[in-house]
C-alpha cells in the first residue's frame, strides 16, 4: 500500500512547536515508507488567513530540513468546487437551509479549539426545504437522515495513535448526540467547513494516512460520515499527542514565544527543535 500524507496548517500565524511535532513526525513517516509528503495550505478563513503566513510557513519548514513533493496546494481558489460538490448530498435530500445567529455559525465552520466545547445544534431548521434558502442561510447536514441511508453498515475508520488506536466504527446514537447537524457552508460568504474541505482534498489528493493532533480526533466521525456518503476514501488515521507549555496547555499560534521563528533568530538550529519536541 502507497504511503501518501500532509501537512495541512491554516496560515494564520506562525508555526510553533506543536506545528513542527506534526510535520516532521508526517514528513519522517512518509520518507521512511518510500512514500509522498504534500503541503497544503488551509486557507478556507480567508479573513484570517494571510500570504505572508503562507510564505513563512514554507520558509520555517525549509529551515527544519524538511521537503514536500510538488507543488503547495492552496483551498481558497477551491471554495466554490467545494460548495458546488454539496449538491450530491441536497439532491438526496440531506441538506437544509439554517438562518440561525452568524456568530453560531461561523464558530461551527472553524477548526476545533481544545477546551472549547462543540455545541451540538438543536435542530431549529430541520425540516426546512433547500427552495427556502435565503442569502445568508448556512448548510447543515441532516445527520439522523444521513445516518439512516447509510445503514445497516456502520462508517468507522482505523486509528494508530497512541491514546486512540484501534478500529472505530461510528454508532449513530453517539453522532445525533454529540456532532447533530453540522454545518457544511455558509452562501453569500465563500465559506465551507474545515472539516468538509479538509476530506474533499484528502481524497482528491490520494492521501492514505493522515498524521494530526489529538485536539482533532473528535472531528474524525463527521468526516468519515461525510466520505462514505460522498463515496470517497476513508485514509488511517494518527492522532498524536500535543506539545504543551508549561501549565499543560496546547499551544497555539498567539504563542509568539513558541514560535519556530524566534526560536530560529535566537541561535537554535533544526536538531535542537528535534530535541525539544522529543524526535
Amino acid at each position: 500500500m502507497a504511503f501518501v500524507t500532509r501537512f495541512a496548517p491554516s496560515p494564520t500565524g506562525p508555526l510553533h512547536l506543536g506545528h513542527a511535532y506534526s510535520a516532521i513526525l508526517a514528513h519522517d513517516r512518509a520518507r521512511a515508507a518510500g512514500g509522498t509528503f504534500l503541503l497544503r495550505m488551509e486557507n478556507t478563513d480567508l479573513e484570517r488567513c494571510r500570504p505572508e503566513y503562507a510564505a513563512a510557513i514554507c520558509e520555517d519548514l525549509r529551515w527544519l530540513g524538511l521537503t514536500w513533493d510538488g507543488p503547495v496546494q492552496e483551498q481558497a481558489p477551491k471554495i466554490a468546487s467545494y460548495n458546488h460538490r454539496l449538491e450530491a448530498l441536497a439532491e438526496r435530500g440531506l441538506l437544509y437551509p439554517c438562518s440561525c445567529t452568524r456568530a453560531d455559525i461561523r464558530a461551527a465552520l472553524s477548526a476545533p479549539q481544545e477546551g472549547v466545547a462543540h455545541q451540538v445544534y438543536p435542530g431549529t431548521c430541520r425540516g426546512r426545504p433547500m427552495k427556502s434558502r435565503l442569502p445568508g442561510d448556512a448548510l447543515r447536514l441532516d445527520l439522523g437522515l444521513a445516518l439512516a441511508r447509510l445503514a445497516p453498515a456502520l462508517p468507522a475508520f482505523e486509528e494508530t495513535g497512541p491514546h486512540f488506536a484501534g478500529h472505530h466504527p461510528i454508532q449513530p446514537a453517539q453522532a445525533l448526540t454529540e456532532i447533530g447537524d453540522v454545518v457544511l457552508s455558509r452562501k453569500g460568504e465563500d465559506i465551507v467547513a474545515y472539516f468538509l474541505a479538509s476530506a474533499f482534498d484528502d481524497a482528491d489528493q490520494g492521501i492514505t494516512h493522515v498524521i494530526r493532533g489529538e485536539d482533532l480526533f473528535t472531528f474524525t466521525p463527521i468526516q468519515v460520515i461525510l466520505q462514505r456518503l460522498l463515496g470517497l476514501p476513508t485514509p488511517i488515521y494518527h492522532h498524536h499527542p500535543l506539545i504543551r507549555d508549561d501549565q499543560g496547555k496546547r499551544l497555539a499560534k498567539r504563542d509568539d514565544a513558541r514560535a519556530l521563528a524566534k526560536f530560529r533568530a535566537e541561535g537554535a538550529s533544526p536538531e535542537d527543535i528535534r530535541h525539544m519536541i522529543g524526535l
